[in-house]
């Protein structure tokens, strides 16, 4: 008897009599496409998958097994929790007590008058200031930021887009200030723009030219930064908007190949700056498919690189990744149920081979973590890495059958979304036309009417209710926006304004011509010119994006 046959008996005679007697229970299709897994998986399931060029081996293409020969068995993934509020000061006491607790490398938040370019004494930054991040408008709020740390020693992740390269010169500025050479540092900017236009909206300048400045550092990092990650292409915040894990698959890896066309047609040698790319994903709580998620995206972009772009090396073709637990699925209701979810996703990222992981506190649905709550997060990640015995195995569930299903479905369905991106020109052609935009969106609102109808459980929300105690919430004091405004103002009174005045002129050249902005605009971090300032500079060259509604 065959495996098959043995199956069909089995749903004929064992499992068809009791789903007859025992109905089984109602729930929504939770899987991408939303498509239901089967009761069983087994050989059949992957009878066309070869284990030599689907799957090989860890460390080498197609990296379906994971990046690292040894992964966790020689170095554990970097614990990487991202924190920043209020003022550089409060941030800075933060970083070195997370460290204390044994934390690994830092990840900045940065409040949103900083991600979009506005000083905070900018009347549009009112009510924003040191909120949802740490606000950073100079030379001097960065010392502040990075003082005492040893940034010879730790890797720094700052999540920061549309001015990426004025908060990258800033952190060279400051680190060379304290004898760190920049081609020492080691680090990742997000700097991925082309997600903010269709997920998240904090954008300034139009997609073109901000991927010219992307390209600008990708190629002054090539030559002075080596060891920093250039880019971490983003598919959380595109998760976080409402899509499914096939589309952010495939509108991550769609992100990343327009990046790397960018880059080689600014005459980048793919192998080189490829070396440099990272990627951001979220981790949801489906233990299973999210496995699969990044099993398969590794597999498609070792595919991509070869195959479109023709990258030689395995550095250049090898997907390496950070990973966020979901903020959207933490609720304000019961929410010490929030540890509970934030472990099971922190487990699926470490099985699924993530290279660093950021845990949410169970309480950042109420407000910006206290240190309980950051250090409960983290503690998550240290129970897992010491105490699962996880970490012992490279890719502990490679070959489970209902894994590799998934793995291979998920790659089929994300490679239909990147064909009808190809047919649209690229990825901004297709955001232009508002196509993934749309495709979010949909994915959206069917998985709210999923819990608005009680077909998609989430537990403590739309069932098993209860009243649960206040948990403490924090606060960001009033004071801080009015402490940070006088900063900003006493570097302008204080500044060589003639050396101020030139270095941005240099900046608007570059920004109208062709030479690399991120000399011009590192001298001009180190004159005192103020985030706000250099973005504005830009602005004026570039003008602003303005979004294309989608219906």
């Amino acid at each position: 008897m065959t495996y098959a046959e043995l199956r069909r008996a089995w749903e004929k005679d064992k499992l068809a009599p009791l789903e007859a007697k025992d109905k089984p229970r109602a729930r929504v299709a939770n899987l991408a496409g939303r498509a239901d897994v089967a009761p069983l998986y087994g050989p059949e399931d992957i009878a066309e998958l070869d284990p030599v060029k689907d799957l090989g081996v860890p460390g080498a293409p197609p990296f379906t097994r994971g990046v690292q020969p040894n992964m966790y068995r020689g170095r554990l993934w970097t614990m990487r929790q991202y924190a920043g509020f209020g003022t550089a000061a409060e941030s800075n006491e933060r970083y070195r007590y997370l460290l204390q607790q044994g934390q690994t490398g830092l990840s900045v938040a940065f409040d949103l008058p900083t991600q979009m370019g506005r000083d905070s004494d900018d009347p549009q930054s009112q009510g924003e200031v040191g909120r949802v991040g740490v606000a950073i408008d100079s030379i001097d709020d960065m010392r502040t930021l990075l003082r005492g740390l040893p940034l010879d020693k730790i890797s720094t992740s700052m999540t920061i887009n549309a001015t990426a390269s004025t908060l990258l010169c800033l952190y060279i500025a400051v680190a060379e200030e304290a004898g760190v050479p920049r081609d020492k540092l080691r680090g990742t900017i997000q700097n991925d723009i082309l997600k903010e236009y269709m997920a998240r909206g904090t954008y300034i300048y139009p997609p073109r030219p901000s991927l010219r400045l992307i390209t600008d550092i990708f190629a002054f990092c090539g030559k002075e930064v080596p060891r920093w990650n250039t880019i971490s292409i983003s598919g959380y915040h595109i998760r976080e908007a409402g899509c499914d894990a096939a589309q952010e698959i495939a509108f991550t890896l769609a992100d990343g190949m327009a990046y790397v066309q960018a880059a080689k047609d600014a005459g980048l040698d793919v192998d080189a700056f490829g070396a440099q790319l990272s990627f951001f994903f979220n981790v949801h709580n489906n233990l299973v498919e999210e496995v699969a998620k990044f099993r398969a995206a590794r597999r498609m972009w070792s595919a991509i690189m070869k195959d479109r772009f023709g990258a030689k090396t395995d550095r250049a073709r090898a997907l390496r990744f950070h990973c966020q637990t979901a903020g959207m699925t933490l609720t304000a209701q019961q929410p010490l149920n929030n540890v509970a979810r934030v472990t099971l996703q922190a487990l699926a990222a470490v099985l699924g081979g993530c290279q660093s992981l950021h845990t949410n506190s169970y309480d950042e649905a109420l407000g910006l973590p206290t240190s309980e709550a950051a250090t409960i997060a983290l503690r998550t990640q240290q129970i897992i890495a010491h105490e699962s015995g996880v970490a012992d195995f490279v890719d502990a569930l490679g070959g489970a059958y209902a894994v590799e299903a998934l793995t291979n479905r998920l790659e089929a369905e994300a490679g239909k979304y990147v064909a009808r991106i190809d047919e649209l020109g690229g990825m901004v052609a297709a955001i232009e036309q508002g196509y993934p935009q749309r495709e979010i969106q949909n994915s959206a609102y069917g998985y709210q009417l999923e819990i608005e109808k009680k077909e998609r459980t989430i537990v403590g929300l739309n069932d098993f209710v209860q009243d649960a105690p206040p948990v403490p919430v924090m606060k960001i004091d009033p004071r801080v926006e009015l402490a940070q405004i006088e900063r900003v103002r006493a570097v302008r009174a204080r500044r060589d304004e003639q050396a101020h005045a030139e270095a941005l002129r240099r900046v608007e050249a570059a920004a109208g011509g062709k030479d690399n902005l991120l000399p011009y605009i590192l001298d001009a971090v180190k004159a005192s010119a103020t985030v706000g300032e250099i973005a504005g500079v830009l602005r004026g060259v570039w003008g602003e994006h303005v979004e294309t509604l989608v219906l």
